[in-house]
């Protein structure tokens, strides 16, 4: 059902229309979902947003930027057990690094949206990252419609490169990212 809702969003491309333009989040309608193996079953969760400062430039996709704060402190896993442990000092050490951060340093327009490469700080440990990013407007929009939209990035990181190294031995090194991003131009 999501991807076919998905599909219909995409229904028309966003045409072109100037400089880059300022938007805020909708808390409510964001979501940032992880998932990483635990042997034959998968850890799922998610990661309230904090704070996002977005300005999209549909002329000039390489002029955007993002910066996105997520509430580390407030994570929660499908498995209750996880939960704790994730938030602990062997994981994301969320009493010292309540925050996970990501601010992008380009934007490469693709086939189907964009590349969204930056530095994400884990733990107090800042990497290189990308994300694939696809816009999404509301069914039967206008096509050049760009007030309300929703983003969705999706990419991997590895646990152990930003020294999140607890329960290796239990939990996979790979964390999958599936972020839905409500936005809406500001002002």
């Amino acid at each position: 059902m999501r991807a076919l809702l998905l599909a219909l969003m995409l229904a028309a491309p966003i045409p072109a229309q100037g400089a880059p333009i300022p938007y805020a989040y909708d808390a409510d309608g964001s979501i940032v979902g992880f998932e990483t193996d635990f042997g034959t079953t998968p850890i799922r969760g998610q990661m309230p947003v904090a704070d996002i400062a977005l300005a999209l430039d549909f002329d000039r996709v390489a002029a955007s930027h993002v910066e996105v704060t997520l509430d580390a402190a407030a994570a929660r896993a499908n498995i209750p057990f996880a939960t704790q442990a994730m938030r602990g000092e062997s994981v994301l050490a969320t009493k010292n690094h309540p925050e996970i951060r990501f601010e992008s340093t380009a934007v490469e327009p693709t086939e189907t949206g964009a590349r969204i490469t930056g530095r994400l700080t884990i733990r107090g440990v800042t990497r290189d990252a990308a994300l694939d990013a696809v816009l999404y407007r509301p069914p039967g929009s206008d096509p050049t419609a760009r007030d309300d939209l929703k983003i969705l990035l999706t990419g991997a990181v590895s646990r152990s490169a930003f020294g999140v190294t607890g329960f290796a031995d239990l939990v996979a090194d790979e964390v999958r990212l599936k972020i839905l991003v409500h936005i809406r131009r500001a002002g």
